[in-house]
């Protein structure tokens, strides 16, 4: 195992093992490739420590059906390490956007339930590691606020961890977080006029 070394040690009354244990918030944000693969890296890992895990698909199409998902589950399932919840938000805030059909809530108000349902299972103590996908852009959009989610996070009871993938991840939620990771691009097919292929994007 790697020992690295901090550069600063806080004077936060806590012991060296304490502080290692901490429950931490992370955002992986950008405009490169891999900000959601790298969070599911994290997730595989949470599954192998025996962790119950929730994924709060949030931009993505609910009919999306990505790899990670099916695997994800499929490990839930194994019950050889942890439980894993796949919670889809709804189809509303999908990349196409669709105007909701008439009777059918805001593209903003389906985004609010699902902040309220992370709310309410963070309250309830009942993952140990949160991927909360895309919801980055929910705080850029403004559909929901970025000082009450800093609020929530800050607030959360337990050995909760959440990590938060998404372009244009606000200062504040950045100022925030523990870990923050910018994925710059460099080169994507997609520059050359190649579209996203399965295996790859899917």
């Amino acid at each position: 195992m790697p020992q690295g070394q901090p550069s600063v040690v806080p004077d936060d009354g806590l012991t060296t093992r304490q502080r290692r244990n901490r429950a931490l918030v992370m955002v992986h944000t950008g405009v490169g490739k891999g900000k959601s693969t790298a969070a599911f890296g994290m997730a595989l890992r949470a599954w192998n420590q025996g962790w119950p895990i929730g994924v709060f698909q949030f931009v993505k199409s609910a009919k999306w059906r990505v790899g990670e998902e099916n695997a994800l589950r499929t490990l839930g399932e194994s019950g050889k390490g942890g439980t894993v919840v796949w919670n889809k938000m709804g189809e509303g805030w999908s990349w196409i956007q669709r105007a909701p059909a008439d009777g059918e809530p805001s593209h903003e108000e389906k985004a609010r339930e699902g902040w309220e349902q992370v709310k309410r299972d963070l309250a309830e103590e009942r993952h140990r590691f949160y991927v909360l996908d895309e919801f980055a852009y929910l705080l850029h959009w403004g559909w929901i606020d970025t000082a009450e989610v800093i609020e929530v996070l800050r607030d959360r009871p337990g050995q909760q961890h959440v990590v938060i993938t998404g372009r244009n991840a606000p200062q504040e939620l950045m100022d925030f977080a523990d870990l923050v990771t910018d994925m710059s691009k460099v080169k994507h097919p997609m520059d050359a006029g190649q579209k996203g292929q399965r295996g790859i994007e899917w």
